[in-house]
């Protein structure tokens, strides 16, 4: 871990000594939030904290649902610390013994996207049962069946991570013709499912962040796990238009029109887009041979201890989205319409007008309301982000 830790914090250090501090501070914080979401128990992560107030205003974490989702996230990132501080993470149990737990509970997931993320945590921590794993990956991603973006990412990024222990090129094959063929002809961008069926007819050309920064995660650990320059390209032009698009106070945008390239609507913005989902895409696609967009990883981390859109007459935030109190950072920033009208109206707009604005809504609902609520994955990306590095 020395070494990716210098490779990607050292360089961070370098390059702006605040932010650094800034993302040492969320590191802590991570290792300090993880255990609180933990269920020693059941051997899982809780699905979120969300806080609440009571009564007599006293404000508490209330720990809500389970993720198998967000414990194998929470996995790949905690593999990186050291195994004493792993355990401290999951009830005692060291990252790969908790793979393990995963791994054996596979015959009961029945979702792709959960028995990806467990697959490519099994090839991540050479577990001997990583054949298991793919064949249960097998089994639910059927074959000429439309997938969720997000989800047939993972599926790629879990075979990329097993082809030096298994053989699965054709596979890989497969998952990655899906991906790039997914793609609007001319349109750097993902759309929200590989095919149609998955969503509606209206909101089809609508696709959201998460949907541009796991494909080209994918295709730019494929292409580190063996030269695919297509991969690298596709990955590299995704990156480029989202990092194009990035906010003026570093945002990372929320939807966008998978045809076009723009933006539908931009909140909310969530901060584990800004200090982890961003950053480990883009500096795996770095660390891949693509461009370097280490300034607007820059940009983004800094917005958590920016947030103009809840700034105060001196520019300073009202409140901050990192709170070490309770051990979370704050979900996001929205604009706290009611039925996410805005989102509705502008995916409704562009479908026949792709570029309407529908500007008065900027004004009628702002984007500054706070949604406290926190959850693994989180955490588990921001490790990922900046304590991950080079694929060996």
């Amino acid at each position: 871990m020395t070494a990716t830790r210098e490779a990607r914090l050292g360089a961070l250090a370098h390059e702006d000594p605040s932010l650094h501090a800034l993302a040492e501070r969320l590191l802590a914080l991570a290792e300090a939030g993880l255990p609180k979401m933990y269920l020693p128990g059941a051997d899982t992560f809780v699905f979120t904290r969300v806080g609440t107030v009571t009564s007599d205003g006293v404000r508490r974490m209330e720990a809500r649902g389970t993720s198998t989702r967000y414990a194998a996230i929470t996995a790949l990132g905690a593999r990186f610390l050291p195994e004493d501080r792993q355990r401290a993470l999951f009830g005692g149990h060291g990252v790969e013994e908790y793979a393990g737990l995963l791994v054996e509970r596979l015959p009961e997931v029945g979702n792709l996207g959960d028995a990806a993320l467990i697959a490519w945590l099994a090839a991540e921590t050479g577990h001997p049962k990583l054949a298991d794993a793919l064949a249960r990956v097998a089994v639910l991603d059927v074959p000429g069946r439309p997938q969720y973006t997000v989800e047939a990412a993972w599926v790629l990024s879990a075979l990329a991570a097993a082809r030096t222990a298994a053989d699965v090129e054709e596979r890989i094959a497969a998952a990655r013709d899906r991906l790039l063929a997914a793609r609007t002809p001319g349109s750097a961008l993902f759309p929200h499912a590989t095919g149609p069926g998955l969503v509606p007819g209206f909101r089809s050309h609508v696709a959201c962040f998460a949907d541009q920064t796991y494909p080209l995660q994918a295709l730019a650990r494929l292409h580190a796990s063996g030269p695919d320059a297509a991969a690298l390209a596709a990955a590299d032009a995704c990156a480029a238009r989202i990092c194009e698009l990035q906010g003026d106070g570093g945002q990372w945008w929320w939807h966008y029109d998978a045809r076009t390239g723009g933006v539908v609507e931009g909140y909310p913005v969530y901060s584990v887009h800004q200090h982890a989902m961003a950053p480990t895409a883009l500096f795996d696609l770095a660390e891949a041979g693509g461009t370097d967009f280490r300034a607007c990883i820059r940009r983004g981390l800094r917005w958590m201890a920016d947030v103009p859109e809840i700034g105060g007459p001196d520019g300073t935030p009202r409140e901050s989205m990192i709170v070490e109190k309770y051990g979370v950072t704050w979900r996001k920033v929205y604009r706290g319409d009611p039925a996410k009208a805005v989102r509705a109206a502008r995916g409704l707009a562009t479908r026949v007008a792709p570029h309407a604005r529908l500007a008065p809504l900027d004004r009628v609902f702002r984007p500054d309301v706070i949604d406290r609520e926190c959850r693994p994955y989180e955490f588990g990306w921001l490790l990922h982000a900046w304590l991950g590095g080079p694929q060996r």
